[in-house]
């Protein structure tokens, strides 16, 4: 995979994986949005880093989408009292990541 992105998003999922089990015996709803969202990132990655022109825009625009989903599920979560407070570092890499997706996505001008 040529985008060094793709590496941190791997990471990514490994690190909010867990949550998704931890939050299937509260909220099964909750949970496979989560999951859906979560595998979507990688694999838009993926697909856009072999894309071209518009279409490479869209999965990028797709992937960063899904990880703001996936963030927004585990605070959902965390407000709902299902699970405890989302670890910084763990918010530092969702933003690390969604910040590269938007800028991959953005023309530089």
């Amino acid at each position: 995979m040529p985008l060094k992105i793709y590496a941190v998003v791997l990471e990514l999922v490994r690190r909010v994986s867990p949550s998704i089990r931890v939050l299937r015996a509260r909220s099964s709803v909750l949970a496979d949005q989560m999951e859906r969202a979560l595998i979507s990132v990688p694999l838009n990655v993926a697909e856009g880093a072999y894309s071209r022109g518009k279409n490479r825009q869209a999965r990028f625009q797709s992937a960063a989408a899904s990880a703001r989903e996936t963030l927004a599920c585990l605070e959902t979560a965390e407000a709902m009292g299902f699970i405890g407070p989302v670890d910084p570092e763990l918010g530092a890499l969702f933003h690390r990541v969604i910040g590269t997706l938007v800028r991959l996505i953005e023309p530089r001008r």
